[in-house]
């Protein structure tokens, strides 16, 4: 260890963490224990598996991720689906605390579990254990998840997909990742052996290539305890088979990728430079790591600024680095285009790496740079002792498997501190070269395929680029405006009435030109306030002929700046500081959120200030954001998802053009100036807007600030509410199907509506019941049917501007499975509404709003949104307290209830998505030949040649 105020050298090896203990088990296996209070009564737990889809056989395509499917249909002491049932009883969520994911190179398990709830963590490591060395394997069980997992590969199928398996064989050249895609095909899937299987997990779960990593509020050694217990047991394999990592060749000459799909929405281009990733061992190599971040830092601001320019060739852009495998890191300068600018936008983007390359950065940039990056360093350190347990369970993951250094903040503080300031101009003059060399290069493009678009081809990339080498590049200028945010501070105001609600814990202040101030101190974050404010009005003030102005008018404001500074301006100015400011318009409201360090308070107060008083109009930011809005709708429809949200919402609006969506025809309608104006009318009266200020703050030093720059704002006393358009979804059956797609997929949403009388515990029954019914949704359409990935269940509940709800069921499925499963989930709905759920169900869903209750009320953002909906709603704060009333009034006779009310037959909307070539009669003679039998119960033949 080093000693305290010594130097710290170049050469030395960095430390591990000295919070996180680690070892190795007598096997082979090793672990990671960290005891972390935030959230409290949590762990974090990650069954990490050095191995994935690149180590498969042959006869192993897709077993990988097969396997981790397997891992949640039965082990040796958890029958088929009792994990899940074991882990939503003690309230954890399947999907969002019980979760797994695969890649080519690993297979990581992910827990959340209480450590309040006695035994919870020692059957967690169990369970673990199980998943490591006891997997049941049941060939039934097998057979059943076969379905799941090419519907799970279905719903990924699309343009995407097919953009990127064609650009992965330029990417991963010649490399063994070319052939071992993680999801692996359909047919593999259909017809693999059990045995093929049993041998992946055999070979490669086993001690020596497994992690135990555990993060939470529990001690310590209990924890080494329970790994000790149930992993010391785990076998080393007697002659292990080796565990290759396998490399992507190098490659004299760039590769070109260019791809058009017709389903394609957007056109893009990306320069990609492949290297070997670098072990971070030293400070030195810190050090590297550090300069690099400040490169990227500097680069995309350059690219953000050029995309707000009025003529900008490049709508979006990026600059950054991934590891994209184990054995290769890419690095990525890349675009969003407009259509036929892929040439134009490849040209922008050669003559920003060559700028860099020929001039560098400029100092007041590398300060900048420095302050943001130290900024973020500053922040992470304020937090140390309230940093979440998933991070550190996720950089230990990426220890273990990827050898990322975790010196610990106190390190990094430290480091920042000594090695930012050294870091001079000389230091990144050659870091843009990466995407000027042919070697290890690949050019990726990817545009619409429709009449009218011209394809770039390789040979006219390179004739782009040949002649970017030899022209003229201007050197960068950084226009930095050297004015106060604020030239004339102005006149305080007065707070006129205070009022102390307790609980929640509230301040409300009365302001004296009628504004509200709501303040919510807490200790959650040390570093961290929030921001929201409303006030009734929004859109729905705005005249049809005036709606897309208004509509887009927030927007606009925000690309344009606000006071003395442009966008990119203000950014500068705002460089190394932590705050954010934007104002929002939507239908009903008008309102700003935000976020910033205490440090920064004053700054969030003035940037508040002046988007009230002091908003802009810019011509070339009008032309940027159009451009750019105008190329994520024009192909939108061609997307067949896309289509069927559209089409959804069309006919929930009941085809009222305020309801819809935005389409590109609809921008012909953008003016600047209507937005403009429509913005300084929604924005002119500071006495109808309620604020909220929620995080580490003294209501006693903020005053000053609330007064000089809220309570000095403008007041009309008009006192405008929104207005009531009338947009009402049909009530009655409405069913309509979409043909849209080339690809084998189907689709279904049905949405159940209507009125209801508005009250707390109607939008908490609503919420119960979408909550309750996904279960036998899951298990019905999931794992008996073997239908479905998912099935999603939601529940909306509108106050205003009529009080109604929204009951949404969806999935996605196989075309000749939509209607049938359709029926399924009807069946389901009409059990529940007649004989009620299964009290285990509910049991669960109790538990589950509990345990998220008890980590909400530690999070700033809870207390934000769910004070900022009281005050909107017209609630009184303090009925928050209630809550745990409303859960243990929670019953399956209160479920059935809303289920008969709110799952009505009589009145909803049924929209089904099927492939373009799709026949109906085939439909239904398939429908007639399986009748209501499941694919599960066929073996793989029967299940091909059925379908």
């Amino acid at each position: 260890e080093k000693i305290a105020g010594e130097m710290i050298s170049l050469q030395d090896s960095l430390p591990l963490e000295p919070q996180v203990r680690t070892g190795v088990l007598k096997n082979g296996l090793t672990y990671y224990i960290r005891r972390n209070d935030t959230p409290k009564n949590r762990a974090e737990l990650r069954l990490v598996v050095n191995a994935g889809s690149i180590l498969e056989d042959d006869d192993q395509r897709g077993l990988a991720h097969f396997l981790e499917h397997m891992a949640f249909n039965g082990t040796e002491h958890f029958e088929k689906q009792r994990i899940i049932e074991y882990l939503e009883s003690i309230g954890m969520k399947f999907g969002a605390d019980l979760n797994a994911y695969t890649t080519y190179d690993e297979t990581v398990y992910m827990l959340e579990v209480p450590t309040d709830l006695e035994n919870a963590l020692d059957t967690a490591v169990r369970i673990m254990n199980d998943w490591a060395q006891h997997m049941s394997l049941d060939s039934d069980e097998i057979d059943g998840e076969r379905g799941v997992i090419i519907e799970e590969w279905r719903t990924r199928q699309g343009a995407e997909t097919r953009i990127r398996e064609k650009q992965e064989k330029d990417l991963f050249y010649h490399s063994r990742y070319e052939e071992r895609n993680p999801i692996g095909s359909p047919e593999s899937i259909k017809t693999f052996k059990r045995e093929a299987l049993v041998r992946f997990y055999r070979d490669w779960y086993r001690p020596d290539l497994v992690a135990v990593v555990a993060v939470g509020d529990f001690e310590p050694d209990d924890v080494k305890g329970l790994i000790e217990k149930y992993f010391s047991g785990m076998e080393q394999v007697v002659h292990p088979r080796q565990r290759k990592y396998y490399p992507i060749p190098d490659h004299e000459q760039t590769l070109y990728g260019i791809v058009t799909d017709r389903e394609e929405k957007l056109s893009s281009v990306t320069l990609v430079s492949k290297k070997d990733p670098r072990p971070v061992l030293t400070a030195g190599d810190y050090r590297d790591r550090m300069i690099e971040s400040l490169f990227y830092l500097m680069l995309n601001s350059r690219l953000e600024e050029e995309t707000r320019s009025a003529d900008a060739q490049i709508l979006n852009a990026y600059a950054g680095r991934y590891r994209a495998v184990r054995t290769k890191q890419f690095s990525l300068l890349g675009a969003q285009v407009k259509e036929n600018g892929v040439e134009r936008g490849f040209r922008t983007l050669l003559e920003e790496a060559l700028r860099v390359k020929q001039f560098g950065f400029t100092r007041s940039e590398l300060e900048r740079a420095k302050k943001e990056l130290s900024s973020q360093m500053e922040q992470q350190f304020a937090e140390r002792d309230k940093t979440e347990s998933s991070r550190y369970a996720s950089e230990y993951v990426r220890n273990y498997l990827e050898s990322e250094p975790i010196p610990g903040i106190e390190y990094k503080h430290r480091f920042y501190q000594e090695q930012l300031p050294k870091v001079t101009l000389e230091d990144l003059t050659d870091l843009s070269a990466i995407w000027l060399k042919e070697a290890d290069r690949v050019i990726l493009a990817s545009m619409p395929e429709k009449e009218g678009l011209a394809v770039p081809t390789q040979k006219g990339l390179e004739e782009i680029q040949d002649q970017v080498i030899t022209e003229e590049i201007q050197p960068y200028k950084d226009r930095v405006i050297e004015l106060p945010l604020v030239r004339d501070v102005p006149t305080p105001g007065r707070i006129r009435s205070e009022k102390q609600l307790d609980p929640p814990g509230i301040t409300v202040l009365e302001l004296s030109n009628g504004a509200r101030v709501v303040l919510k101190p807490t200790a959650f974050k040390n570093d961290q306030v929030l921001l929201s404010a409303f006030s009734p009005g929004g859109t729905s003030l705005a005249s049809d002929e005036r709606y897309v102005a208004a509509r887009t008018a927030a927007d606009l404001v925000i690309e344009s700046g606000v006071g003395d500074f442009s966008r990119s301006e203000l950014e500068k100015k705002l460089g190394g500081k932590n705050v954010e400011v934007n104002p929002w318009i939507d239908d009903l409201y008008e309102g700003m959120n935000g976020s910033c360090t205490p440090g920064d308070l004053k700054t969030m107060f003035q940037l508040i200030y002046l988007y009230f008083t002091k908003p802009r109009i810019d011509e070339d930011a009008f032309r940027s954001y159009r451009d750019r809005l105008r190329s994520r709708l024009l192909n939108r429809e061609s997307s067949p998802e896309g289509y069927f949200v559209e089409t959804l919402q069309r006919t929930l609006a009941g085809e009222n053009m305020r309801g819809m969506p935005l389409t590109s025809d609809m921008l012909v309608h953008m003016n600047l100036e209507t937005s403009y104006n429509f913005y300084k009318e929604r924005f002119s009266d500071a006495g109808n807007f309620t604020f909220f200020f929620v995080g580490h703050l003294d209501p006693e030093a903020v005053r000053l600030l609330i007064e000089t720059y809220l309570a000095s704002l403008p007041s009309t006393r008009k006192g405008e509410h929104w207005r009531d358009l009338g947009i009402r979804t049909p009530a009655e059956i409405v069913k309509r199907t979409v043909t849209k797609g080339i690809e084998q997929k189907g689709a279904a949403a049905v949405v159940f509506h209507g009125p209801l009388k508005w009250s707390w515990e109607q939008v908490f029954v609503m919420q119960a019941l979408a909550d309750v019914l996904e279960i036998p949704l899951r298990e019905s359409l999931r794992e008996k049917e073997s239908g479905t990935y998912g099935v999603d269940v939601s529940a909306e509940v509108f106050h205003y501007p009529a009080s109604e709800y929204r009951l949404s069921v969806f999935f996605e499925t196989s075309p000749g499975r939509v209607e049938g499963l359709v029926q399924r989930a009807f069946a389901i709905l009409r059990g529940v509404r007649e004989k009620g759920p299964t009290a285990t169900d509910v049991d669960k869903v109790r538990e589950i709003l509990r345990r998220e209750r008890e980590t909400d009320l530690m999070r700033n953002e809870f207390w934000l949104s769910i004070l900022r909906t009281y005050y909107m709603e017209g609630f009184d704060p303090r009925k928050i307290k209630d809550y745990d009333t409303l859960l243990d009034s929670l019953s399956v006779k209160s479920i059935q209830e809303a289920a008969q009310r709110y799952v009505d037959f009589t009145r909803y909307v049924e929209l089904v998505l099927y492939p373009e070539d799709w026949k109906p009669e085939e439909n239904k003679a398939a429908k007639k030949l399986l009748g209501e039998v499941s694919f599960a119960s066929f073996s793989p033949d029967e299940m091909s040649l059925r379908q």
